[in-house]
């Protein structure tokens, strides 16, 4: 059956502001060649978003050439703005872009004390941020945070191992700014991340183990990020494994998987191998390592790293595990090299080892990936 004549042009009109997005500034005939679209079509579509406030004349092209010059049409980036949120324990970080992703500020700050003392600091931060980019009201807000996020909700779950203000914080997001608030697990953004822009770009089915603070996993497979019935997939942290002297619990995962490869842990094995470990963080720890080629440090690293990794690989032989976090970008080819090596070794899953591109960025940069998604699925209507 046809598509109706609102159906084509809602199609096009979406088409359109996908290639403006992706190829930047685009003439009319430019407009026309990408698309296949009649002219009468793209001057009626030209018009439409004109009319809507999507898009505007940016400029001119073909100054060299005789005769008047093309206009250039591009989207109109200051029609919305964004915020994107990596809540840590302690801390806060945000990015205000426009529409298209462009930076327009950013910072970082502790975040202590009770509660509502606590979500102050992180309200505070958010404004002043947007405040200094010149922002007057924020559209949609990315909020990247540990823990899991109920699929039914979107809500954090409760659990004891997470401040309260962590929960509390999108609800007092959009009570206080009007924004939009989207949701989402860190390591869950980590990997749309790297998907879109890092390790794994061009890659419908892989692992991303992450590796910083504590560890964590997402999994995506033939293209869509896999949650779990309560949102749970990935939370390699609580798998047992050998070698921790004890077993994880529901409301702990000391003696699981988290045992073996959590910062702290890094920490005690470089101690054990004789590298500096005061005032270091555990990426400091594997860059240092790395840099002086210490080669008994990286390989028990790798031991337990391989552990977690063949176990993905087992279960689900994704063809792809992506060391993230800051300590997987920290050990580089050097340690995903070792690591791949230790599961082709324990498994006859042919699984390919990479580093994170982005290391303790993806977070950030996911959380904005998914508010800029989310806000232009709504100016834009919904991707085809």
């Amino acid at each position: 059956m046809p598509a109706s004549p609102s159906t084509a042009r809602a199609i096009n009109d979406r088409l359109a502001l996908g290639l403006l997005q992706s190829e930047g500034p685009l003439t009319a005939n430019q407009l026309k060649q990408l698309t296949g679209l009649s002219r009468p079509s793209v001057a009626d579509l030209v018009e439409r978003l004109q009319g809507s406030g999507l898009i505007t004349v940016v400029g001119e092209a073909g100054a060299r050439r005789r005769g008047p010059n093309a206009r250039l049409y591009g989207i109109v980036a200051d029609r919305a703005h964004l915020a994107a949120l990596d809540v840590r324990t302690d801390s806060v970080s945000v990015v205000v872009t426009d529409l298209l992703g462009a930076v327009l500020a950013e910072a970082s700050a502790p975040v202590g004390g009770d509660t509502d003392t606590a979500l102050e600091h992180a309200l505070g931060l958010v404004a002043r941020t947007a405040s200094g980019g010149g922002v007057q009201r924020l559209h949609t807000v990315g909020v990247g945070a540990p823990g899991l996020i109920d699929p039914a909700t979107g809500d954090l779950h409760d659990t004891t191992s997470l401040p309260a203000w962590h929960r509390g914080l999108a609800g007092a997001l959009h009570e206080r700014l009007g924004a939009r608030v989207l949701v989402e697990n860190e390591t869950n953004l980590a990997a749309r991340a790297e998907q879109r822009d890092g390790a794994a770009h061009g890659t419908d089915t892989f692992v991303l183990l992450w590796l910083g603070e504590g560890v964590g996993a997402a999994v995506v497979l033939d293209g869509t990020l896999r949650r779990g019935a309560s949102g749970g997939t990935g939370e390699i942290g609580f798998l047992p494994v050998p070698g921790t002297g004890g077993l994880p619990s529901a409301t702990a995962c000391e003696g699981g998987f988290h045992s073996l490869a959590c910062a702290a842990a890094l920490l005690r094995l470089g101690a054990e191998h004789g590298l500096p470990a005061a005032g270091t963080s555990a990426s400091d720890l594997v860059r240092h390592a790395v840099e002086t080629g210490a080669d008994a440090f990286l390989d028990a690293l790798a031991d337990r790293v391989a552990v977690g990794a063949a176990a993905m690989a087992a279960i689900l032989d994704p063809g792809c595990v992506v060391l993230g976090g800051e300590v997987g970008r920290a050990g580089g080819a050097a340690l995903a090299a070792r690591v791949e090596d230790r599961v082709t070794a324990m498994s006859p899953l042919r699984t390919e080892v990479r580093a994170s591109a982005l290391g303790g960025s993806a977070v950030l940069r996911g959380a904005l990936l998914a508010a800029r998604d989310a806000a232009q699925d709504e100016l834009f209507g919904p991707g085809v």
